[in-house]
């Protein structure tokens, strides 16, 4: 029988199928830059006509029909004549591209979206190509919201993706030689950790999280982990997801409002997240030296240990960050330790770290709204507002400027 889909709006299944249907795609023509092109002709059908006619029995199968028709067309019109009846005898399948009976699994399988992320992430390209064309191809975000995450033009993205779909035209559709595939790896965990960041807290819009990019994350780090159970990076970078989305629960209010960490109903969590999670770190952490993920999940886990507020053990997570800032400094990381270093040592000395941070994060929400939240404990009145003001100013998403908005209302008041 297909697989139920009445839970998904139509705009989740394309999300969902997409990058299953250029897998597929790719695996039985290559072309990835027009398989792509075909593909998202074939979720603009969708978008249009499913509202209306109601969504198929397969949809997968139904995107794969019209994506195939799509590409068979791309591809004969860059034939010539005297080979396009050539061309066209070998790129229809008799029943590759039919709906598969009940019972039967014609359905491209879901590794086939395992071996897309490491086609994306191809040696001949650079890691920002790397992680923008699996962002888009794979994660489904679009130009914009992958240009708003790197802090660069649209339309500079928009040129980035375009030559890495050329670069890696005609290359196999298969996983990669032993030779590079560590470096490929890392390149894929890194695009999986940005895919579940974008997930958690969605860099634009009116929602807060986008659900089926964090669980589409999760899902694709397990099946990475699978294949690789004994490395420390892969079992981290899982940790740190389960970890991180065990409070998804009781992050928004009644009506979609953030709700801060230290004000969160933490019976809400998801128990069994944090356990599977918490295993994974201890896992990871016993064989050899941290990595980044396996120190970031180290101090989810120890907030996530926490049943209440003053109960978490910062002392322990400014020692982890410590060792994680001199390992690979990072902006983000440096401003998490910043927030440790106040609740340890109190708000004046976590803004002298915020202040150190000032070049390379100037204008980003984060920091302003790190900045407001010290400088409110400090008791800086006039200074936090400033600070919330310019951090609401500053993020695309509703949810976090509604809350900024709201901070600095409740001073005002």
């Amino acid at each position: 029988m297909p697989e139920p889909e009445e839970p998904y709006t139509v705009e989740d299944l394309l999300r969902r199928h997409a990058p299953q249907v250029l897998g597929a795609l790719v695996r039985r023509y290559g072309h990835f830059d027009l398989a792509e092109d075909a593909v998202q002709e074939a979720l603009l059908a969708a978008a249009r006509q499913w509202p209306g006619t109601g969504v198929p029995d397969n949809p997968r199968g139904w995107l794969i029909k019209v994506a195939a028709r799509r590409l068979t067309d791309l591809l004969r019109a860059e034939e010539s004549r005297r080979r396009r009846e050539e061309s066209a005898a070998r790129l229809a399948p008799r029943d590759a591209f039919t709906a598969p009976p009940p019972g039967e699994g014609r359905a491209p399988s879901e590794d086939d979206t395992l071996t897309l992320l490491f086609l994306c992430c191809h040696p001949e390209l650079t890691p920002p190509a790397r992680i923008a064309l699996t962002l888009r191809a794979v994660g489904g975000l679009t130009t914009a919201e992958i240009a708003r995450a790197h802090l660069v033009p649209e339309a500079t993205m928009a040129q980035r993706i375009s030559r890495a779909k050329q670069r890696i035209r005609g290359v196999p559709f298969r996983r990669p030689d032993p030779a590079d595939h560590d470096a490929r790896l890392a390149a894929v965990l890194q695009v999986l950790y940005l895919i579940f960041n974008e997930g958690y807290t969605a860099t634009s819009g009116t929602a807060l999280r986008r659900a089926d990019l964090a669980h589409e994350a999760v899902r694709l780090t397990r099946a990475v982990h699978a294949l690789l159970p004994r490395d420390g990076a892969v079992t981290g970078l899982l940790a740190l997801m389960l970890l991180t989305d065990a409070r998804a629960p009781a992050r928004t209010g009644p009506d979609g409002e953030l709700v801060p960490l230290d004000e969160q109903d933490r019976t809400l969590w998801t128990r069994a997240a944090i356990d599977e999670g918490t295993a994974l770190v201890e896992e990871a952490l016993s064989r050899g030296p941290a990595g980044a993920y396996q120190l970031q999940a180290a101090v989810a886990a120890l907030h996530d240990e926490a049943a209440a507020p003053e109960d978490t053990d910062w002392p322990q997570i400014l020692a982890l960050y410590d060792v994680l800032v001199a390992r690979f400094p990072e902006p983000m990381a440096e401003l998490g330790r910043a927030v440790a270093v106040a609740m340890v040592d109190g708000p004046a000395a976590g803004l002298r770290e915020v202040g150190l941070l000032e070049d390379r994060l100037k204008g980003h929400h984060r920091l302003d709204a790190v900045r407001a939240h010290l400088l409110e404990r400090a008791g800086d009145r006039e200074g936090a507002l400033t600070a919330y003001r310019a951090a609401a100013g500053a993020t695309l998403s509703e949810p976090e400027a509604r809350y900024l908005r709201g901070r600095a209302a409740r001073l005002e008041g």
